[in-house]
C-alpha cells in the first residue's frame, strides 16, 4: 500500500499500524512540511519491527521531496496494490491522473444538513453547532445547512446566534441573508452574503453556507450536486426521513444525528485510514477489513470437473 498525505504526522503512525495490522507492507510520503517528523517516525517503526521479529522494511517512507518520486510511486502497479491520498482537492486529482495503481478517493468532499418544518428546533439546533465547531477542519464536519422555507423564519435566528457563539461565519443566500438581517442581536454575527462556489465548497474553518429551499426535492438536488460525504437531515417526518436516506447517494446519512458521526471509530469498525468516497472496493470509514483481500480455498480427493 502506498500513502500520500500532506500534513498531520500522526498519520504515519495511524496507517502503519492498521497496514502491519492487516498483514501489509506500506510506503509512506508526508508532505515536505512533516518530512522530518515522518523520517524520524518510521526510524522507530523499524526498530520496534525488528525487537518484534518482523521484517524493518514492511513500513517505508519516501523523504525526498521531489514530487516526481511521488509520480514513480503512483506507477509502481507491479508492486503497490492500493495508493491512499490523505489531503486537499489538488494531491487527489494529481493522484487520480498520474496513477496506474488503483487509487482510494476521499476524506474530501462538501457535507451537508438540511432542517424540515417538523424539526424539534431547540434541539436541532445543537446538533447543526455540533457538526460545524467540534472538529471544523475534519472532513466530516458541516460545509451547508439547507433550512425549508417554513422553517427558516424561526430557526435560523435561533442557530445563528448559536453559531455566532463560536465565530462562526454565515454565508447566506438572498433569502436566508434578509431573514437574519432583520433578527435582533444580527450586529454581533458575522454575516456575509454567499458566492456561487460557497455552496460547493469544502471549508475545513468556522464557516458555514446557509440556503433556504423550498421543499425536500430542492434541498436533494442540491445534495446531489454538491454533496456526496456526510449528509444528515433533522426532522420529525418518517416518510421524509426514509426518502433521505434512499435518494441521498453519499458515504454515510444520517437522521437526526451530527455528520461527525461517519467515522470509523463512531461505527465501531475501529481506526481508519481516510474515509473513502469511492464506490469500489472500499466505500466509508476504511479501516482493517479494508486494508485486506481475499483468495478462494478450494480442497478435494483429486476431483475433476464435469
Amino acid at each position: 500500500i502506498g500513502a500520500i498525505y500532506e500534513a498531520r504526522p500522526n498519520v504515519t503512525v495511524d496507517i502503519a499500524a492498521l497496514c502491519l495490522k492487516a498483514g501489509n507492507a506500506v510506503i509512506l510520503r508526508g508532505g515536505s512540511d512533516i518530512a522530518r517528523s515522518v523520517a524520524a517516525t518510521t526510524t522507530v517503526i523499524a526498530e520496534a519491527l525488528e525487537q518484534a521479529g518482523l521484517p524493518i522494511f514492511a513500513v517505508q517512507s519516501i523523504t525526498d521531496p521531489d514530487r516526481e518520486l511521488v509520480r514513480q510511486l503512483l506507477r509502481l502497479d507491479r508492486y503497490v496494490d492500493m495508493i491512499i491520498p490523505r489531503g486537499g482537492v489538488s494531491l487527489h486529482r494529481f493522484c487520480v491522473e498520474n496513477a496506474t495503481v488503483p487509487v482510494i478517493v476521499g476524506g474530501m468532499g462538501v457535507s451537508h444538513i438540511y432542517v424540515e418544518p417538523s424539526a424539534d428546533f431547540a434541539r436541532a439546533v445543537p446538533v447543526v453547532v455540533n457538526a460545524k465547531v467540534q472538529r471544523p477542519g475534519a472532513c466530516n464536519a458541516l460545509d451547508t445547512l439547507l433550512v425549508h422555507r417554513a422553517a427558516a423564519p424561526v430557526f435560523l435566528p435561533m442557530v445563528a446566534a448559536t453559531l455566532a457563539e463560536y465565530n462562526v461565519e454565515l454565508r447566506c443566500d438572498l433569502e436566508a441573508l434578509a431573514i437574519l438581517a432583520d433578527a435582533p442581536g444580527h450586529e454581533n454575527w458575522q454575516l456575509r452574503p454567499a458566492e456561487p462556489a460557497d455552496f460547493g465548497r469544502e471549508f475545513l474553518a468556522l464557516i458555514v453556507a446557509i440556503k433556504v429551499v423550498g421543499d425536500i426535492d430542492e434541498a436533494l438536488d442540491h445534495i446531489a450536486q454538491y454533496g456526496g460525504h456526510s449528509e444528515a437531515i433533522l426532522t420529525g417526518d418518517p416518510a421524509n426521513a426514509v426518502r433521505f436516506t434512499r435518494e441521498v447517494d453519499a458515504t454515510a446519512v444520517f437522521v437526526n444525528a451530527s455528520t461527525r458521526f461517519n467515522d470509523g471509530g463512531q461505527f465501531g469498525l475501529g481506526a481508519e485510514v481516510a474515509i473513502s468516497t469511492n464506490r469500489l472496493h472500499a466505500r466509508g470509514p476504511m479501516g482493517l477489513q479494508e486494508l485486506t483481500t481475499y483468495t478462494w480455498i478450494g480442497e478435494g480427493d483429486y476431483l475433476v470437473r464435469i
